[in-house]
């Protein structure tokens, strides 16, 4: 068997070439992210003329990551953080005068921007949820894009979550009650009042309500729901009445709401553009499935899904729907997109994000299920790899963090690197995983340290049984609560991993807690305080403390590498420097890496010099290769 060429930790992790591209709603041009000063930014470029793109924006400090065409071609927004705020401003770009300045749409010292959206029956505005003066309230207001002007719609009387603006002005809140339960309310400008409109039981979402989108005719809202269900459908709420009538649902998946956590993946729910009516919906299993919901999409998607064997991913048209600007997520082929013309039934490639890799030379990404030790089906990816004989390998256990949130079938750089160098890799959608039913989370209620932790075990057994992997070299390697499960790992089954990779996971679960921003405090009910516990509770901070890695911190002998942010609170960069010199006091080898970068956006300099560091880590405990020669 032929080995695959050794891929450099820069390959896979280096900026893409071209990404989130999206067509005009004249179909007129493209615009896209690329490296501009060694940092994404926009670039526009016309489709049938021949001419080079123009980078159009000019940030040098920090990738841009979210732009959008404006109904008005001349106009296109963005969303930037160069002053280090985590989400930062919104920006308007006049693309029809080149020399014009950048303009700031929200000017305001500190401003965080958690939202902004462009409804199809306010043409030239924008609807932005805005922090302006403290970043636990969430304000909203609406921007005329061409003048800049901004008006408040609504000024948060403290414990509003998010905001959602109607075609006619109508401006709804969504909140926690003092209970936990999310409750939907019609907000009276005059009063400043909110009147409740619906009330769903708040240990049902962890992560809130979601997808939620106003109809085009203001009257009702899309919502992702599980009343009276345990899969998450689609449905339609009166916004009248509060009543619930269903839309769409699949019969065995939920929607795939993971674009609540993780807003660069595609929304659930596919809008027409110009009219915001819906055409779509999407839902993942261990592959995604689109529901056509309008008959001209329906005609569209046919031929779309012709042109990969990936998952769609990105969707724009332009207004007459005959270009379309689609790409494709695939397990080795990663950001392909095209352009096609449903008047004609053409398509051509536009690019891939990265060309340099051949998908030939990755590793497939194939959907497993693993029985749990008391039964319960664990949904899980399983990625060989190419030109080794998949037996008795070395494993990692790659743990996805949240844990409110789930693995999908698609590129993993990550994955792919582990599997570059010979590692059979594991991710397990353990319980207390999104998108697979409200009884599966609900299942990881108080079972952080116990059985969230069994289902890892239990996965990475299965691989052993199945004589994949090499019961002597599996390592646990995941980031936030996946950095947590490793050290769950290390201490409470120290006799299990041959190696652990910790990136900003949490060792002490009260100090954790007690760090987290203030903006996010009102909103635990239903995730951390319900799952983990009430670290202000005495009984609950000492079950908190006993399913704390730091707890057990003497148990720990195999080899630990953290990875913790310069400027991360959260993180606990002093805590896991502490527990290094513990460990190294113990002649347990310990390495705490520094990344010298904020608490949310990573540079792929730091993304390369981690993974580098992974790599040669993995490679003295489990045996992998480094180079060309194994």
């Amino acid at each position: 068997m032929a080995l695959p060429r050794f891929i450099t930790v820069e390959e896979f992790f280096t900026s893409p070439a071209r990404s989130r591209a999206s067509i005009s709603p004249d179909g007129t041009r493209i615009a896209y992210l690329a490296l501009w000063r060694n940092r994404l930014n926009v670039w526009v470029q016309r489709i049938d003329v021949d001419e080079a793109a123009r980078c159009v924006t000019a940030e040098e400090a920090r990738d841009v990551r979210d732009y959008r065409w404006t109904d008005d071609p001349r106009w296109l927004l963005y969303t930037h953080s160069g002053g280090g705020d985590d989400l930062g401003h919104l920006y308007r770009v006049d693309l029809a005068d080149p020399a014009a300045p950048i303009v700031d749409l929200t000017p305001f010292p500190g401003a965080v921007v958690a939202q902004f959206e462009l409804p199809a029956r306010r043409p030239g505005k924008a609807i932005v949820t805005l922090s302006s003066e403290r970043l636990d309230a969430l304000d909203l207001y609406e921007v005329d894009i061409a003048s800049g002007e901004l008006v408040m719609l609504a000024q948060s009387p403290g414990d509003v979550g998010g905001w959602l603006c109607g075609p006619e002005g109508d401006v709804f809140a969504l909140a926690l009650t003092i209970d936990g339960d999310i409750e939907l309310s019609r907000w009276d400008g005059v009063t400043k009042t909110l009147t409740p409109i619906m009330l769903c039981e708040g240990a049902d979402y962890p992560m809130s309500v979601y997808p939620t989108q106003i109809t085009p005719d203001g009257t009702g809202l899309w919502i992702g729901s599980n009343r009276g269900s345990d899969r998450t459908r689609l449905v339609r709420l009166d916004l009248a009445t509060g009543a619930e009538s269903e839309v769409d649902s699949h019969p065995t998946f939920d929607l795939d709401s993971r674009s609540a956590v993780a807003p660069a993946l595609p929304s659930p729910l596919i809008l027409r553009q110009g009219t915001g009516e819906l055409i779509g919906a999407r839902y993942l299993g261990g592959r995604q499935v689109i529901h056509a919901l309008d008959p001209r999409f329906a005609e569209v998607l046919a031929n779309l899904e012709k042109l990969s064997d990936g998952d769609l991913a990105a969707v724009s048209s332009d207004e007459s729907e005959r270009r379309w600007l689609v790409s494709f997520t695939g397990d080795r082929d990663p950001g392909a997109t095209f352009l096609y013309d449903h008047a004609t039934g053409e398509s051509r490639l536009l690019f891939r994000a990265y060309p340099a890799l051949d998908p030939e030379a990755l590793a497939p990404m194939t959907p497993v299920t693993i029985p749990a030790r008391d039964g319960v089906a664990l949904p899980s990816y399983l990625t060989l790899p190419v030109g080794v004989e998949p037996a008795g390998l070395p494993l990692v256990l790659v743990v996805h963090g949240g844990p409110w949130f789930r693995d999908g079938w698609g590129y993993h750089p990550v994955v792919q690197q582990l599997a570059n160098r010979g590692y059979a890799v594991l991710q397990v959608n353990f319980r207390g995983s999104t998108g697979f039913g409200k009884a599966f989370v609900k299942a990881a209620i108080g079972e952080f340290a116990g059985k969230m932790h069994h289902d890892l075990i239990d996965a990475a057994t299965w691989a052993v049984r199945q004589g994949y992997a090499d019961p002597d070299r599996i390592a646990i390697f995941g980031g936030a609560y996946g950095g947590y499960a490793a050290l769950v790992g290390a201490t409470f089954t120290p006799g299990f991993f041959a190696a652990a990779v910790d990136y900003v996971g949490m060792s002490n679960l009260v100090s954790f807690m007690r760090t987290l921003p203030e903006a996010l405090r009102p909103f635990l009910a239903n995730n951390w305080h319900l799952f983990v516990g009430d670290p202000d509770e005495p009984a609950q901070r000492t079950d908190m403390l006993a399913r704390s890695p730091i707890s057990r911190l003497d148990q720990l002998r195999a080899p630990l590498l953290m990875v913790r942010r310069a400027s991360g609170a959260r993180a606990g960069r002093s805590e896991a420097e502490e527990i290094v010199a513990a460990l190294r006091a113990r002649d347990v080898e310990a390495e705490c890496l520094v990344e010298e970068e904020g608490d949310l956006f990573r540079s792929p300099e730091n993304l390369i010099d981690t993974q580098r560091a992974v790599d040669r880590f993995l490679a003295r405990h489990l045996g992998g290769r480094q180079d060309d020669a194994w």
